[in-house]
């Protein structure tokens, strides 16, 4: 494979796209942080962060088919500059939360940026092929998995220092800057995101029953999009940070470091995982293993009796689930064409956030009425039912089929 310095140098599109989502990811998080700290300041309850993250991913979700669609059909970098903005008219409603009595505020305003990455999310994926070659797609992967996470590392650690030092509302004006920059970089983008499109753009409703029937005839796509679903109905943990960090005594900080141990595991385990491309007959025993690996992390956490160990375990099923991630997106972006990969990557995105939706209302529900070690442990506990039964469901399908397959399996839904 190429090297991760030779994709960066030899693609300055690219380059612009990974350096903006660097600054998108370590914004976002300089708000989520301070937000979920301000929050429990503000109310005494963990429900409210907790719902702040569930407007997040739920909004996403309910997004996405659409979202798809629109990065099909227009230009995928307008797309994303609009998205930028929207998130930055987002952040500035964070800084009216001042009592308890306005907290409904967070769960709007990080609902209004779920909607904005509904839109943003698909249409980088999507433009990825676009400004790389088929040799250095791995890479570019990797190397954009890691932009998440190496910023959750940066953001989140950097968010909880500075909720601790400066406060929360100085944290939500350097997200707001970081959306500045964003917007900048992908406006510098000159090669065209999309390939040339033919005839008329379709109605919504049937381009998106076009790319449900291409999922369903595809059995190796089917089990992509349905993979990251494992490590989503075990995120409502993340919703619980706060307060695991509350129990250890280490307060924002901690909750900093617990979701900059997410970023760093979400980091490496692109990078590393990645040598199981070689050979496609590993991919989906590796997807189920990364399943399994991150449900057994959890479970862990749900007993550990020491905060770093706790770190440390948070770091093991996030290097895990960040394999798992990456290696379902290059998988995806191999077998699905240019016309459909936007709507594709939107139904698996949904797929994903509606099981991180659902575990993190649960939480939401239980977690100040129910032990928190408890809860843990049922998320860990229901990953692991999910990945193997996925993997009853995907053993028969050995290796992917190659993109030449796809392409013609998309003309024959088309013309159907």
């Amino acid at each position: 494979m190429p090297s991760v310095i030779s994709v960066l140098t030899r693609n300055r599109d690219f380059r612009r796209l990974f350096f903006a989502q660097v600054v998108i990811f370590g914004g976002d998080w300089f708000a989520v942080i301070p937000l979920m700290a301000l929050l429990l300041d503000l109310t005494g309850r963990g429900s409210w962060g907790t719902l702040a993250l569930a407007a997040d991913t739920g909004l996403l979700a309910l997004l996405l088919p659409y979202a798809g669609t629109v990065a099909d059909r227009f230009d995928r970098r307008k797309i994303m500059m609009c998205a930028s903005a929207v998130t930055l008219v987002a952040v500035a409603i964070l800084l009216l939360i001042r009592e308890p009595g306005v907290a409904w505020l967070g769960p709007v305003a990080i609902g209004i940026v779920g909607a904005a990455k509904a839109f943003y999310t698909p249409a980088a994926l999507a433009a990825l092929p676009n400004l790389v070659s088929r040799e250095e797609l791995g890479v570019a992967n990797a190397v954009a998995g890691g932009a998440w996470g190496t910023m959750l590392v940066v953001g989140a650690s950097l968010g909880g220092v500075m909720t601790a030092l400066l406060g929360p509302y100085a944290c939500f004006l350097i997200t707001a800057g970081c959306m500045v920059v964003a917007t900048y970089l992908v406006w510098r983008i000159r090669t065209p995101l999309q390939g040339e499109r033919t005839g008329a753009p379709q109605p919504a409703l049937r381009a998106i029953r076009e790319s449900l029937a291409y999922i369903r005839q595809r059995p190796r796509v089917l089990s992509l999009v349905t993979v990251k679903s494992a490590v989503g109905v075990g995120n409502g943990v993340l919703g619980a940070f706060p307060l695991l960090a509350a129990s250890f005594a280490v307060g924002p900080i901690g909750t900093g470091l617990l979701f900059a141990a997410r970023g760093a595991g979400a980091l490496a385990g692109p990078f590393v995982l990645r040598k199981l491309l070689s050979r496609r007959s590993w991919l989906l025993p590796g997807l189920s293993l990364s399943m399994a690996a991150y449900g057994l992390a959890y479970l862990g956490v749900a007993f550990s009796p020491w905060f770093m160990v706790t770190v440390v375990l948070v770091l093991v099923a996030h290097f895990a689930g960040g394999g798992n991630w990456m290696m379902s997106n290059f998988a995806l972006q191999l077998e699905v064409p240019d016309e459909l990969r936007g709507r594709v990557f939107a139904v698996d995105m949904m797929l994903a956030t509606m099981a991180v939706s659902a575990s993190l209302l649960i939480f939401a529900a239980l977690v100040d009425v129910v032990e928190l070690r408890w809860l843990i442990a049922g998320a860990a506990g229901a990953t692991l039912v999910y990945a193997g039964v996925w993997r009853l469901a995907t053993r028969r399908l050995s290796r992917l089929g190659d993109g030449d397959d796809s392409a013609a399996t998309a003309s024959a839904v088309r013309e159907g």
